[in-house]
């Protein structure tokens, strides 16, 4: 049984990567910014015992440290980090360079780089350190995304952050593989979440559904199946992959 820190867990892909790692009998610290009773639903839900959930503003600074450490506090370890939690494409999030005034452009930035990148990082490094005090090894997955590598013409910063999200993973999948630890990260395209549910019901629903060949978008659990193989001792020869999610919607050379 490994003690399991999911962050952005209180919808969507972290929901669907806590129940598969509850499901496989772990425990699982389920981290979420402000929406408490959708954490605590997912927490509810869980199959398994011993769970937990932690409140904290990733962007802020301390809060990473903080999470791992109340992560510890409630599971006796911290054996696997899922790297989730991030500011996500929304409608006041949205920044194209062409017609976004400076002072939005830059708090959109500055907010995605806090949450996306920096969060993510101090994470790792918290986890890290965790890891090789314990000697035990273990394993980080970051959730980046397809925009990294296609671009994210009204997202630039969020495309940005994943990209570098990946080449974080990759530094460390090499810094880390000596202590056990494998890093790799999965790229997921288009994933139908409930924060989705509007977009894929209305008008662009079918243009995001036909840029698959596959004609749909993909789902939670098919993220959360990757990320789950990805942290499990079969796939520490995967460390320093990225693992594209699209439904060939996107490919890379």
């Amino acid at each position: 049984m490994r003690g399991v820190l999911v962050t952005g867990g209180s919808r969507g892909i972290g929901r669907a990567v806590a129940r598969a790692f509850a499901a496989g009998g772990d425990r699982v610290a389920v981290q979420y910014a402000g929406r408490r009773a959708d954490a605590e639903r997912t927490v509810r839900e869980l199959p398994g015992t011993g769970h937990t959930l932690l409140q904290a503003d990733l962007g802020e600074p301390g809060a990473a440290e903080r999470t791992v450490a109340e992560a510890v506090a409630a599971l006796g370890a911290v054996d696997v980090l899922v790297n989730n939690a991030a500011v996500a494409p929304a409608a006041d999030t949205r920044h194209p360079i062409a017609e976004t005034p400076l002072e939005h452009w830059q708090q959109v930035w500055r907010r995605m780089v806090d949450v996306n990148l920096l969060g993510a990082a101090d994470l790792c490094w918290a986890t890290a350190h965790h890891l090789v005090n314990r000697g035990t090894g273990g394993a980080i997955v970051n959730i980046g995304s397809r925009g990294a590598f296609r671009g994210e013409p009204d997202f630039p910063a969020y495309g940005a952050t994943k990209a570098a999200l990946h080449a974080l993973g990759q530094s460390l999948a090499v810094a880390l593989a000596p202590h056990g630890i494998a890093v790799t990260s999965v790229a997921p395209g288009f994933v139908a979440t409930e924060r989705q549910t509007g977009k894929l019901s209305g008008p662009e629903g079918e243009r995001l559904r036909v840029e698959s060949p596959f004609g749909r978008v993909g789902t939670p659990e098919e993220v959360a199946a990757t990320v789950h193989f990805l942290a499990s001792p079969a796939a520490a020869w995967a460390s320093g992959t990225i693992v594209d999610l699209n439904g060939a919607s996107h490919l890379r050379t």
